[in-house]
């Protein structure tokens, strides 16, 4: 089932910004955790981490679900489809494993932000270089995906060479009797 050019157009807007979306959340995310890590306002430091969690569940996680579900419409409803080109598996494959580790580190930016919360907590036990590093491999994996959804290397699975003869075998004119 392939969609109408309107909502084709809908729902690739849709793929796009939140796909760009999450991107630049990734990108601020970064951006406090790198003043988290290096600010000398201890203030500043605190307020970064606590900042992280809240841009995690309000930024982060709905961008980076609502990038997985509008692809996985995207694929289904156009010819790419979901299984019929490596490209599109791959890609399906990094957006899912990276909002995995998105939710499974929810907890470590809630214990980030209970130690920054809590005054007596020396700066140098609240100071977490992980935000950096998860953050900074998250632009590398979303910038492959990215890469993947523009240049759409070739190479078709064997589900969607058998697809694609499907098609051409019943869109062929039937054969003429021989006489």
């Amino acid at each position: 089932m392939t969609m109408g050019p309107r909502l084709r157009k809908v729902a690739l807007l849709a793929h796009v910004l939140s796909s760009v979306g999450w991107f630049g959340a990734v990108l601020v995310f970064l951006a406090l955790a790198l003043i988290g890590l290096f600010s000398s306002n201890a203030l500043t430091v605190r307020g970064a981490y606590l900042l992280m969690e809240q841009a995690a569940w309000f930024a982060l996680v709905p961008l980076a679900a609502a990038s997985l579900v509008t692809g996985i419409v995207q694929s289904l409803g156009t010819t790419w489809g979901l299984f019929r080109h490596y490209w599109v598996i791959f890609k399906l494959g990094i957006t899912v494993v990276a909002t995995l580790i998105l939710l499974a580190y929810m907890q470590t930016f809630a214990l980030m932000a209970r130690a920054a919360a809590d005054p007596g907590v020396d700066l140098e036990v609240v100071r977490n270089p992980s935000p950096v590093i998860h953050a900074g491999a998250a632009l590398l994996v979303l910038l492959v995906a990215t890469v993947l959804a523009v240049y759409k290397p070739r190479g078709m699975t064997r589900y969607g060479w058998r697809r694609r003869r499907e098609r051409i075998a019943l869109s062929a004119p039937p054969a003429r009797p021989r006489t």
